[in-house]
């Protein structure tokens, strides 16, 4: 099913002392598991001296859960990485993970403490983070007439597809890129152009 949603655009960091904790929040982009996981372990060697690296990340659109995770990282159990995610299911953006690096200053915040700095530490990064939409695109593939070509061409710029590749022998084979939310209504209008003669093959992307 095809979903439009904001995802972050760019890696973005906050920072902040708290009772002389030094609290450090990076968030990026994760359109993978791979991806959040590959972000949390570059912000532990970034930040290897650090007493926590907690994280928490949801991989999908808003609010999905059926790809987060969360960890504490040595904080008292329910303390940073659930208080995270919470706040980055509730935040009305996908795939995105966040890291909460914190530098223990020597004086204790107590669970309260730890969990309005760790998820503080979040909605802080999220007020400024820089968004994009996600636009899921679809390669289809058309063989079609001759007959039908200048027609074809011309319904083209109504799907906002581009032509990655055509090839004409005894039927005429295009390769095109375009948004899947246009997919459909495009199979329908090359099966109404062509007297459904036309074979369409539709392969999704990220």
């Amino acid at each position: 099913m095809y979903q439009e949603y904001t995802i972050p655009a760019a890696h973005h960091r906050v920072d902040e002392k708290i009772r002389r904790s030094h609290f450090i929040t990076t968030v990026g982009p994760a359109s993978t598991v791979e991806d959040a996981r590959a972000f949390i372990k570059d912000m532990r060697a970034e930040f290897d001296t650090a007493n926590h690296n907690c994280w928490a990340y949801v991989v999908g659109p808003p609010g999905s859960t059926g790809h987060a995770g969360m960890s504490d990282d040595g904080e008292p159990h329910g303390t940073a990485g659930r208080p995270m995610l919470t706040v980055l299911l509730h935040s009305g953006i996908g795939d995105i993970v966040a890291v909460v690096t914190r530098y223990f200053g020597g004086v204790k915040l107590g669970k309260g403490g730890l969990v309005r700095a760790y998820s503080g530490g979040v909605k802080s990064a999220l007020e400024t983070l820089p968004c994009r939409e996600k636009m899921q695109m679809a390669t289809v593939e058309a063989v079609i007439g001759y007959s039908e070509v200048t027609l074809f061409q011309r319904m083209l710029p109504e799907f906002s597809a581009e032509v990655v590749d055509s090839t004409f022998a005894v039927a005429v084979s295009y390769r095109l890129k375009m948004p899947a939310k246009h997919v459909e209504q495009f199979k329908v209008r090359v099966t109404d152009l062509t007297n459904g003669q036309a074979h369409i093959e539709v392969h999704q992307e990220n």
